[in-house]
């Protein structure tokens, strides 16, 4: 036996109930009191204390950001310009999705430094290479508004 599908028909007056039926409940709002909101200014400015209230509650939830400055030298505290600078960090997924690397890629200027835009404050992991030194890669925990990470390189292991 075949299963019949519903028509257009079907489905616009199911929508339009679903809408009517809603429409009373969102007009009968109650305040935290229990009791039926009235009109009067008193309600209203209840409602923008709980507004405000709920506005810096939510603050804290937001993941904190830091900017990074990474500032690469090597040997003697001598600058390494046009170095590649690799940046990875997670992003949450949010519900039903799983967690994203995030990866940033920059050259260091000649003063050996780079700005890197707002990250998630959390575990970092920087890695550098440049040519004629070791490539270096560390985990950083990142905890402040601002941060400025110096790296140090090394020269290359001689091969025989």
């Amino acid at each position: 036996m075949k299963a019949q599908r519903p028509n257009r028909a079907s489905f616009v007056i199911i929508s339009l109930a679903i809408c009517l039926l809603s429409v009373p409940v969102a007009l009968t709002q109650n305040d935290n009191s229990g009791q039926p909101n009235t009109s009067d200014q008193s309600s209203t400015a209840k409602q923008d204390q709980s507004n405000s209230a709920d506005k810096t509650e939510q603050k804290p939830s937001e993941s904190a950001t830091t900017k990074l400055r990474i500032v690469v030298t090597a040997g003697e505290d001598k600058p390494i310009g046009n170095a590649s600078v690799y940046v990875r960090f997670n992003t949450p997924g949010g519900f039903l999705r799983h967690e994203k690397q995030v990866e940033m890629n920059f050259k260091t200027n000649q003063d050996g430094s780079v700005k890197v835009p707002e990250v998630p404050q959390g575990k970092v992991l920087i890695q550098v290479i440049a040519k004629g030194w070791h490539t270096y890669g560390k985990w950083y925990d990142v905890e402040k508004d601002e941060e400025t990470i110096a790296i140090k390189l090394e020269p290359p292991p001689h091969w025989y």
